[in-house]
This record gives C-alpha cells, structure tokens and sequence, in this order.
C-alpha cells in the first residue's frame, strides 16, 4: 500500500505543480472547482445523501455559488478575501464538533445532516476562495499557492512516516486511532522546513519569514483539524475511505481534506502578515 501510494503521488504532484505554475488564474479556478467538487460529491454521500439525482443538485448549486462569486467580484479580490474569512470561522466551530464527535452520528437526525451538507459548502467554497486569492494574488501569487499546498503536503507525508516510526500516544484515538501526537510534530516540522523553503523561493524577506512560519505552523494545525474532520465524517458513515478514484489514497476527498481546511488561514495569514 505504501509503494502505491508513493506511486500515485508521484503522478499527482508534478500534475498539480505545473498546472499551478504553467495555468493563468481563469484556467487554474475552473480546475481546482472540478477537483474540489469532486470531493463534495463524496462529502455528500458521507453525509448521507445517496441518491445521485439530489447529490447533483446540491452540487450545481455549489458551482453556481462559485460563479456568482467570480461574477461579482468584478476584477476584485476582496469577496474572495471575505469568502476566506468564513472558511476560517467555519474551522473553528469544526473544534466545537470534534469536541462533541458523537453529535450527528445517527443517520436519522436530519438536522445533523443538514449541518453536515452546509459544513460542505462552507468547507470547500472558502478553500477554493482561498486557492483564486493566493493565485491571483500580487507578486508570486503561483508561487505562493505552491508554498500553501506545498507544506501541506509535507505535513500530511511527515506525519505518516513520523507515526510509523516513532508513534506511541493517539492525538485522537475516537475520531482517528491511527493519528499521534508524534505524527503531528513530525508533521508540523515537516510543515516549517517546506514552508521557508518555498517561501524564500517566492520572495519572502528575512523579516517576514518569522511570519511566514507563524502563518504556517496555523496553517499545518489547521490542515491536521481538516483531516479529523474528514475521518469524523468517515466514522459516522462507516466509511474507511471517502472514495476509491485514487490507489492507495482513497477518494479526492481523502486527499483535499487537510488543503480544505489550511488553505484560507494561509491566504488570509498572508494578507494580514503581507509577506
């Protein structure tokens, strides 16, 4: 499985990479909402909408939220900034949810799964929000997007070799038994070193790196709560993983889930800090 998953990897990043490097902003959005509303099709379901036909209608209207916001924003950024801002709330109550992690898990509360179907939306509009406003954004905004996935992408590797090999106490063992507190640091230092890597590529200053490691120590916490978040879904649906589109990873959302959440505490970290 680890050699598969390497394997998929491998494929996967240098996809992504020069999508992000080679694909002006217009081009990038569209595919990041077809990569992103992928993964909200298996939140659906997680959430325990079934049925294709209802499944599809919630997913146009998500689409449609999108383009309203790239019709209304006429040339600005600020209702992407906006848009981010909520993306950040929404996380934060996520907290409140993991804290009460049996809250929704029966099936036939429907108000449970109304959240769940709004916490979707308020998950995955933001984190594409987020990925326009960095891309788009003055100076190296492509390379400031490669910094915010980039140290994602480190965290979630580092935390996965770092708990296998030194793993002993469970960060979450209701929610996620797998996770430890030793994967977390190793992820969160993985996180750090990828982060002022790539940062000084794009053109950070000595002194705002301090600030580029804060925004991003936030950002590696904040994709780890994404990725509990995801698995809270998981262990009330019974679910292993949210699909089965990508070997050895899962489903796009099984993938997306720590991005979802980092992405709009980046992109506003960098507007606050203007590294």
């Amino acid at each position: 499985m680890t050699k598969t998953r390497v394997i998929a990897a491998l494929i996967m990043a240098p996809a992504a990479i020069c999508a992000i490097l080679l694909l002006p902003t217009q081009w990038l959005a569209a595919l990041a909402a077809l990569v992103f509303l992928t993964g909200l099709w298996e939140w659906l379901k997680l959430s325990g909408v079934d049925d294709s036909l209802p499944r599809t209608v919630l997913l146009v209207l998500n689409l449609l939220l999108m383009v309203l916001l790239v019709w209304a924003s006429a040339g600005s950024l600020v209702l992407f900034q906006i848009a981010s801002l909520a993306g950040v709330g929404w996380w934060l109550l996520a907290l409140l949810w993991l804290r009460f992690f049996n809250f929704g898990a029966d099936p036939g509360e429907g108000y449970a799964r109304a959240l769940k179907l709004l916490a979707g939306t308020l998950a995955l509009i933001p984190a594409w929000s987020a990925l326009v406003l960095l891309h788009a954004g003055p100076g190296n905004g492509h390379l400031w997007l490669l910094t915010a996935l980039a140290l994602v992408w480190a965290a979630d590797s580092g935390a996965y070799f770092a708990g296998r090999a030194f793993g002993r106490h469970k960060l979450a063992p209701r929610i996620s038994p797998n996770k430890t507190v030793e994967g977390l640091l190793g992820g969160l230092l993985a996180g750090l070193l990828v982060a002022a890597g790539f940062g000084l590529v794009a053109g950070v200053s000595t002194a705002h790196l301090p600030a580029l490691l804060l925004v991003a120590a936030v950002a590696v916490l904040a994709s780890v709560l994404g990725d509990l978040f995801e698995s809270l879904l998981k262990r009330h649906a019974g679910a292993k993983d949210s699909g089965a589109v990508i070997p050895g990873h899962g489903g796009v959302l099984d993938r997306i889930d720590g991005v979802l959440a980092a992405l709009p505490v980046f992109a506003l970290g960098k507007e606050i800090f203007g590294f």
